[in-house]
């Protein structure tokens, strides 16, 4: 029931005041308030006639207890912080460094430590475009992107002031030096990696020697190029370097493709002249020698030796013909015609005679020939004749 609520014989004062309907006493409102600590805390309260005289108070130790625990509780809370998991935090005590603190829930004295937080899993990036002046006092612009990150968080927020710029004036710094170091050529097209390296190299000894406390993760050389004012004579002129880059290697593949060619003809050249060298040298060695034992022979007998030559050089003359002419050695008229090219096919000559026999014309009788006999010797000298005779051949 609510303690204004009408139809009561006396309103009811959630003060505890007296029984007037006026509003409440302010001193015994709190009055009451300070009975009910005082009781909480062991203390005595005050008479309950409603005279308003004081009979005792509270003790001054537990106000001083509360007053402790809760000044303590706060300075507790107020020294909690939290640490993300990506995050390492410095805690200075009296402005020195005293700690760096892991992630999650950390304590530090309120008012005489305090803590600075920063992100090490962050990766962070910048990128840097210059003009620059190379070693053939060409002009050339580059693009540069370094990626990096907060290795060490202590150098990082104590030792310099403002890391991350002195990290922007190394690589200003490390890039002029390569470039100025190298040809234009070089820095646009030749030897692009090899100046990433060394930037990226010059700028770590930097971050080092500075103590920023931050660590590269990539260099990446983005755009070389000429300024605008001569970038198209440029173009021009790179566009010829490729042209006769291209043509220097067709032409090297060409010569890779004919020398080997050329030097397997040559070779073969070698070889056959060689062969054909040894032996014409062999065949001639060979007739010498030959002459040379048929001298022997010859001087040993010369009639047979003439003989035997004659009827040799007869046989190789006679053996490419299928008809001869042969005088009598009986000074008669008759012509005698020897068959030779079925003496030859009888004997199995050469198919070229052979040939020749089919067009040859019929025999003619020989009346020296029935008269001789047909003796062996007879055919022998008709053959061959007289050496002194004079003899056709066809």
């Amino acid at each position: 029931m609510a303690w204004n609520e009408p139809g009561g014989n006396k309103p009811k004062d959630p003060w505890g005041g007296g029984g007037d309907q006026g509003p409440p006493d302010l001193d015994e409102a709190l009055k009451n308030l300070k009975d009910k600590i005082n009781n909480v805390f062991g203390g005595k309260g005050s008479g309950g006639n409603g005279s308003g005289n004081r009979s005792g108070g509270g003790s001054p130790k537990a106000f001083v207890a509360v007053a402790l625990v809760i000044i303590l509780i706060g300075y507790l809370l107020m020294g909690l912080f939290q640490v993300d998991q990506r995050e390492r935090a410095v805690v200075l005590r009296f402005g020195k460094f005293n700690r760096i603190v892991e992630p999650g829930l950390n304590w530090r004295a309120p008012m005489l430590e305090q803590y600075m937080k920063v992100d090490v899993g962050q990766n962070r990036r910048y990128e840097i475009t210059e003009e620059m002046l190379t070693r053939d006092t060409n002009i050339v612009r580059v693009t540069l992107e370094v990626q990096y990150q907060v290795l060490d968080p202590k150098p990082f927020l104590l030792s310099v002031s403002r890391p991350e710029e002195v990290l922007e004036n190394a690589t200003s710094s490390a890039l002029r030096h390569v470039v100025g170091s190298s040809t234009m050529d070089d820095v646009l097209k030749d030897n692009r990696e090899a100046i990433r390296v060394m930037v990226r190299k010059r700028l770590e000894e930097y971050l080092q020697r500075y103590n920023t406390g931050l660590v590269l993760r990539q260099v990446v050389l983005d755009k070389t190029e000429a300024p605008s004012a001569v970038r198209d004579a440029f173009d021009d002129v790179s566009k010829a370097k490729e042209d006769e880059d291209r043509f220097k290697k067709e032409a090297e593949a060409y010569a890779n493709a004919v020398i080997p060619q050329a030097g397997g003809k040559a070779q073969r050249v070698r070889e056959e002249a060689q062969a054909y060298k040894q032996k014409v040298v062999s065949e001639a060695e060979g007739d010498a020698a030959r002459f040379s034992d048929l001298l022997t022979e010859y001087r040993k007998a010369p009639d047979v030796t003439r003989d035997r030559l004659y009827l040799d050089a007869m046989t190789q003359v006679l053996g490419s013909t299928s008809k001869v002419l042969v005088d009598s050695d009986k000074g008669g008229n008759n012509l005698i015609y020897l068959p030779l090219d079925k003496m030859f096919k009888q004997s199995g000559g050469s198919s070229r005679a052979t040939d020749k026999s089919q067009s040859g014309s019929t025999v003619a009788p020989s009346a020296a020939g029935a008269d001789d006999g047909g003796s062996g010797s007879s055919s022998s000298r008709s053959l061959y004749g007289s050496r002194k005779g004079g003899a056709n051949y066809e």
